[in-house]
């Protein structure tokens, strides 16, 4: 993996598993780094996610800046790796992508940390944030999304040197080999349903025809938007970001997103709210810039809930082994998990899987 160019180890930044910030060497590494930085710092859990943990860092005159480390407690090996995640995010800089520039990246105890802008915008995180939202710009957010998805696929991976991310294997069989793995290490109880599902989709996997840049979990969730139109400022949280079938992203964002009438994957039940595209609209302004073929699509939609409810199930297993981890939102209950595999199984069953 290419080395980042700044990488200063972060001396007691936190010093407890109840994420008490050493607030000093934290601003003595951001002065380190040559941001100007006007007294004591601030910190504050921000976002709804379960994954990597997200701080905002201000200073006196409110500068603002972005802190990104792993989980607190055991982690599955390959997972929450910052350091990629910020290697990808720096190689996207100069693309047609938005995404927050890197300031930093360090590491204190072995934990690695990834310092990141502050993107001005709004993150519709929850239903009262998209109600605060006029239908048009509801409507205008997700358009705008689906270009987003179509701008990450043409990324030219030699350009930024992003060849060497990941296999080039093929990325179903990929897919389900890793997310198996992480359900067999994850999982807090039996759920044969699971283990269905896989057998179904290994059975049905389409061919790949061709390897772009793959977000991994790209939703509205994990977007800053403009709210005077609508339009993306950045894409966040590239994490599971990989080499593979573009329709993936695609099956992806359809697997979040809920129609009027339906059982929302929980926390997405504003797309649901009147602006909000349907999934059919969502795929014809993504294929009316790609020109891709959607035969496939209905594979990864079910692929897409099916890895959902693994990784509900691991924020489960995280959550429990160490309450820090959880957000204000709270970890995933059985009942919700249990419902993603549902929402697989009817997918795939509709659609002949």
């Amino acid at each position: 993996m290419e080395r980042l160019d700044i990488f200063v180890p972060l001396r007691g930044v936190f010093v407890s598993v109840e994420l008490a910030i050493d607030r000093v060497h934290l601003r003595d590494w951001l002065v380190s780094l040559g941001l100007r930085c006007t007294g004591p710092v601030e910190v504050t859990r921000i976002g709804a996610g379960n994954s990597n943990l997200t701080f905002l860092v201000t200073d006196t005159a409110d500068r603002r800046w972005v802190l990104r480390r792993p989980p607190l407690g055991e982690l599955l090996a390959s997972a929450h790796d910052v350091v990629r995640e910020a290697r990808v995010v720096r190689a996207l800089e100069d693309t047609e992508v938005p995404v927050p520039r890197v300031l930093g990246v360090g590491a204190q105890d072995g934990v690695p940390m990834v310092l990141l802008s502050y993107v001005e915008g709004q993150v519709v995180e929850d239903i009262a944030v998209a109600q605060s939202l006029t239908p048009h710009q509801r409507r205008a957010t997700s358009l705008a999304l689906a270009r987003a998805l179509a701008q990450v696929h043409a990324v030219d991976l030699a350009a930024t040197r992003l060849t060497d991310l990941a296999s080039h294997r093929p990325y179903a069989e990929r897919q389900l080999r890793r997310w198996s793995r992480q359900w067999e290490q994850s999982r807090t109880r039996e759920l044969p349903r699971v283990d269905h599902l896989t057998t179904r989709l290994t059975a049905a996997i389409p061919e790949q025809h061709e390897l772009t840049l793959v977000h991994g979990d790209f939703h509205l969730r994990n977007m800053i938007i403009a709210p005077t139109d609508g339009s993306i400022t950045a894409v966040l949280d590239w994490e599971l970001c990989t080499l593979g079938d573009p329709l993936a992203d695609l099956g992806s964002l359809l697997a979040y997103w809920c129609e009027p009438g339906e059982l929302a994957v929980p926390g997405f039940e504003m797309t649901a709210l009147p602006g909000f595209p349907s999934r059919q609209e969502l795929v014809d302004e993504y294929l009316d810039h790609t020109g891709r073929d959607p035969a496939a699509l209905a594979f990864w939609h079910a692929l897409g809930l099916w890895k959902l409810a693994i990784i509900a199930e691991g924020v489960r297993r995280r959550t429990l082994d160490n309450p820090d981890n959880s957000t204000h939102a709270g970890a995933p209950t059985t009942a919700q998990i249990d419902h993603l595999v549902d929402l697989a199984d009817v997918v795939a069953t509709a659609t002949g899987l």
